[in-house]
């Protein structure tokens, strides 16, 4: 598939830093310039049809990850929508958290001073996770299904048997490092809430991000809910209680209009077209990096692997890579790189010459 001629990369750069922020499709781009054109004619309606658009998105968010349109909440980012949701849950609640996960998942819950445990990530870290809810018992699970830093995946299929293990467990995910780079079924897919930033892998620029929510969780926040007044005025006679908290006022319809077009894009590409490419792109990187020893031994000791990988050369040598036209970022113990659509066996292969230069 050549994914890369839909996007305006320089011949002398390989993008390697989605797990930073993904590259605008090219005909995204044209259409965000067309957008903010039209909205500043004052001559236009387009300044009038927020809600439209909003809704349109909504819609479209829902189709791509099989969702219902009543299930997903449009926010600014993650972390926003995911604030918001910790901030309706029972204070009595105990949450399970990963060490080292991403600030914004971990920071909320400690903030906020609700009761948690947290546990290490191994490379058997869902062994780890079963046996701790076994022994700590809490009512939240908070994950991301790609770790940030490491690159270690929790796989789908383990959500899918930790909810049918312990059923009444919500668990909450974050799918920022994810959402993008295969299909996605939220009905069966285990979690309660799962949400995301569209920046990264979803290819839309800042200022847009969604929450789905399980119709169990919806049923548990409305019922904590039900002794606030509605909303009485007519602009808000069409918003959900849930709303109000979700989505209480504007929306940035060109970050959001761009997350609607990036995610028809994504639709038109095929998403299983995708995750095979990426995954085809993603084993050479691994193996070529495990015959280096390069990857970390939570990684290398996986079958389960992402397409988000922490090289293990020293963090120093990033300003060598940029120099050389790769495009990465330093973090933790290494240098991270991503692996999406646009690029290629070629890119995997320049990548490595730079590693081995050392």
């Amino acid at each position: 598939m050549h994914f890369k001629q839909h996007f305006d990369i320089p011949a002398d750069l390989t993008y390697l830093n989605t797990p930073g922020n993904g590259i605008i499709p090219r005909q995204v781009h044209d259409w965000r310039r067309q957008r903010e054109v039209a909205f500043f004619d004052l001559k236009g309606s387009l300044r009038d049809q927020q809600a439209d658009l909003v809704n349109s998105v909504r819609q479209t968010i829902a189709s791509t990850f099989a969702a219902k349109s009543e299930q997903v909440f449009c926010t600014p980012n993650f972390s926003f929508g995911y604030s918001t949701l910790l901030d309706r849950l029972p204070r009595t609640y105990t949450f399970l958290l990963l060490n080292e996960d991403y600030p914004s998942l971990n920071y909320p819950i400690i903030s906020r001073g609700f009761a948690f445990h947290s546990i290490d990530i191994t490379h058997h870290v869902e062994e780890d996770i079963l046996q701790a809810v076994k022994k700590y018992k809490p009512d939240v699970f908070i994950l991301s299904l790609i770790q940030y830093i490491t690159g270690v995946k929790i796989g789908l299929d383990f959500i899918k048997t930790l909810k049918a293990t312990f059923p009444d467990l919500l668990i909450i995910g974050d799918g920022t490092q994810f959402f993008g780079t295969e299909p996605f079924t939220f009905q069966d897919a285990g979690f309660d809430a799962i949400g995301g930033s569209g920046y990264k892998w979803l290819l839309s620029g800042f200022g847009n991000g969604f929450m789905l929510l399980g119709d169990r969780l919806i049923e548990l926040l409305e019922t904590q809910l039900r002794d606030i007044p509605r909303p009485k005025e007519a602009m808000w006679a069409n918003k959900s209680i849930l709303q109000t908290f979700f989505e209480p006022g504007h929306q940035e319809t060109l970050s959001h209009g761009t997350l609607r077009q990036s995610l028809a894009f994504l639709q038109s590409q095929g998403l299983e077209n995708i995750q095979q490419h990426v995954q085809h792109l993603s084993h050479i990187a691994h193996e070529e990096l495990n015959n280096r020893a390069l990857l970390l031994p939570e990684v290398a000791l996986r079958e389960e692997r992402s397409t988000l990988i922490n090289i293990q050369v020293s963090p120093t040598r990033y300003a060598e890579f940029m120099e050389a036209g790769i495009s990465c970022f330093p973090r933790g113990t290494g240098i991270r790189i991503g692996i999406h659509l646009y690029n290629t066996e070629d890119d995997i292969h320049r990548l490595l010459r730079i590693v081995d230069q050392h």
